[in-house]
């Protein structure tokens, strides 16, 4: 992993638990497969290792990786995807591998929880409203068709994070709506939500919340068009990729005042310092936020070390990372 990453994730009790349970070194850090090929040392203790615990910042385990680990049997991940490091040379090999996406998942539900309930609220609004007159607002007049009784909300995409979502909307008076091309109708039915297409999600819903991962088909699936289908007045909301949206066609859209936004991730990833979205009232722009931060890090790191205790004893990872459903996840 990368040393910021290691900063982060690896505190004091987690180092605890780890060596704990493994074997390990917690001052040896590799940040490039291919500089460490003079380090005789770190050569030896590579061609040693049975299980990579790795995090935000690992380098590709490509063929030329992999064979400086001739007894690798496993990778356990202490952050959610690992498209970024697991290539086919890991599945070819026959690597277990295993991730702690269910534990990045819970902090942005968490997230998108609060922001449907503040969207549906009009939260925002009338706080700016309440900053400009800085005097009496009446929000019945300003907002008659506010608050979350019997809304609707359409989550795009049944992932780790949608479905959770969906069991922290169960308690509230919500209907949902789900999209997902691969999820099983009845299954969503029976997590209280009811599968249909994209466009008839994104024409009855109040608040759109995005869940889809980042493929080529699911870029900017949220074009101008489709975006035209929500109603006046609904709310998009983006924990997932920003690819997922026209970044154009939704400024155009926001700037005109007809819907509202939620956003923490955006085309590009930081936006232009002249980017409108900054400024709209209408608009809670926030930097990659909803994911795992300070405190929560440490479920992460506890997850990936419960897995390598798994994995000491002989058990199947609790989280293992399924090769074919990589082609249409995060």
């Amino acid at each position: 992993m990368g040393p910021d990453a290691r900063a982060a994730v690896l505190g004091e009790r987690i180092l605890t638990d780890l060596v704990r349970v493994a074997d390990v070194d917690p001052a040896l850090l590799v940040t490039d497969f291919r500089s460490i090929c003079s380090e005789d040392a770190v050569r030896r203790r590579l061609a040693a290792a049975e299980v990579l615990f790795t995090g935000w910042g690992c380098p590709p385990l490509d063929a030329d990786a992999l064979e400086l680990m001739p007894e690798l049997r496993a990778v356990v991940h202490a952050a959610g995807s690992v498209k970024h490091h697991v290539t086919e040379a890991c599945w070819e090999r026959g690597l277990l591998v295993s991730s702690a996406a269910a534990a990045n998942a819970l902090p942005v539900a968490e997230y998108t929880l609060a922001a449907i309930l503040f969207a549906n609220k009009r939260v925002l609004d009338s706080a700016h409203a309440y900053r400009a007159a800085r005097g009496h607002v009446d929000p019945l007049r300003r907002y008659p068709a506010v608050g979350n009784y019997r809304r609707t909300v359409g989550l795009v995409g049944a992932s780790l994070i949608g479905r959770r979502v969906l069991e922290l909307l169960r308690p509230f008076d919500l209907r949902v709506l789900v999209h997902d091309p691969y999820a099983d109708p009845a299954e969503l039915a029976a997590l209280g939500a009811q599968a249909v297409a994209l466009d008839e999600l994104l024409t009855r819903s109040d608040v759109v919340s995005l869940h889809a991962p980042e493929l080529p088909r699911t870029r900017r699936m949220l074009d101008a068009p489709r975006l035209a289908l929500m109603p006046d007045g609904a709310t998009l909301v983006n924990t997932a990729r920003g690819s997922l949206v026209d970044t154009a066609a939704l400024t155009e859209e926001l700037v005109s005042g007809r819907l509202h936004a939620v956003l923490d991730h955006t085309e590009p990833e930081v936006l232009s310092a002249d980017s409108p979205l900054y400024d709209l009232p209408n608009v809670l722009l926030t930097p990659h936020v909803a994911g795992a931060l300070g405190g929560e890090l440490d479920r992460l790191a506890a997850s990936a070390v419960e897995e390598l205790g798994r994995y000491a004893q002989g058990f199947a990872f609790r989280h293992p990372v399924d090769r074919d459903r990589l082609g249409y996840s995060a």
